[in-house]
């Protein structure tokens, strides 16, 4: 898969700049989970408003091959910031790479169970019996275990069918499996694109609530330049509040940007996606509850083998967010 990148320019000097002065501004380049959609229109309406412009970076965005791929770019160095899945990143952190989460963006991930309305699947329970696709290796697939024992089933009571994702729709149109593990925000819109109608058990309603994408920096880098991680969250959060309230003109953006991507199924993503910005509880955008923080710790450690003598305050920082971030409402 080739990345695609877009680079917005800046003027040589910026005035009014959220602690910058008037210089040239700072390059930042912006690696993202995977391709532009509705789960990254924040950072690219932010920067067809101008907003980190004005903020004093020039900011360059580039297409990931995933939320793994991505954390271990931040960890190499081939990339200033990233946007990726907190376990991906929690997991390198585990085994002492220096990469933190400094905003998570997406407050509880957008796993889930997804099958067709006829099947009447509305409940774990409901899966008893039923084939059940997934994906061998992902982190949603391995933490159907905590779903399975938080709501009193046995795996022996699931028929499991291990599946290459690019065939998980059409396995379950065809009726080859009754369920399949995927995401609220792209496979539930593509089934939804053919006009079936389908049930979605959301991962964070049963049990298993684990911080969502998020941004994440080197933590060398952090130390080497705060102020310019700083203005980079507080705008990225702006623009995602801004995106909130104009989905459509974002999904405009992120067409501009990435013409490949339709308008109409980023504003279908996006709508899905600003249901996770805040998880339950939550009060302003990039503030996870501290209660979702150590279920997602507690999680980890008990399904992925995360190390319990490593303690959660060295996976996430929440220094590098403003005083007053949007609010949730």
């Amino acid at each position: 898969m080739k990345r695609r990148t877009f680079l917005i320019s800046s003027a040589a000097l910026v005035s009014g700049a959220r602690g910058a002065t008037a210089q040239a501004p700072a390059p930042l380049k912006l690696t993202l989970n995977f391709l532009a959609g509705g789960p990254q229109a924040g950072f690219i309406y932010g920067k067809k408003l101008g907003l980190y412009e004005r903020a004093g970076i020039n900011l360059t965005i580039e297409e990931g091959r995933g939320s793994a791929t991505t954390a271990q770019m931040v960890v190499t160095g081939q990339t200033d910031v990233g946007y990726a899945d907190a376990p991906a990143a929690m997991q390198l952190r585990s085994r002492g790479a220096p990469v933190t989460i400094i905003a998570p963006i997406l407050q509880t991930n957008a796993f889930a169970i997804i099958s067709l309305a006829e099947s009447n699947i509305t409940r774990p329970q409901d899966l008893i019996g039923k084939r059940l696709a997934v994906q061998p290796g992902t982190a949603q697939t391995t933490l159907l275990n905590a779903i399975i024992a938080g709501n009193n089933l046995n795996p022996s009571q699931l028929q499991i069918v291990n599946i290459d994702p690019a065939a998980l729709v059409g396995a379950l149109l065809e009726r080859q499996v009754d369920a399949i593990l995927a995401g609220a925000d792209f496979q539930s819109i593509q089934i939804r694109d053919r006009g079936v109608a389908i049930n979605e058990i959301l991962y964070r309603d049963v049990g298993v609530p684990t911080v969502g994408l998020s941004v994440i920096a080197r933590d060398d880098k952090l130390r080497a330049n705060a102020d310019l991680y700083r203005r980079f969250v507080a705008t990225s959060l702006q623009g995602w509040a801004e995106a909130r309230g104009n989905p459509q003109a974002a999904a405009a953006a992120v067409n501009e940007a990435f013409p490949s991507v339709s308008v109409a199924q980023v504003t279908a993503q996006l709508a899905v996606n600003v249901r996770f910005l805040c998880a339950p509880g939550a009060t302003a955008l990039g503030r996870v509850p501290d209660a979702n923080w150590q279920r997602t710790h507690e999680l980890l450690m008990q399904y992925l083998e995360f190390p319990r003598e490593r303690p959660l305050a060295e996976y996430y920082s929440n220094d590098y967010l403003p005083a007053s971030p949007p609010a949730c409402s």
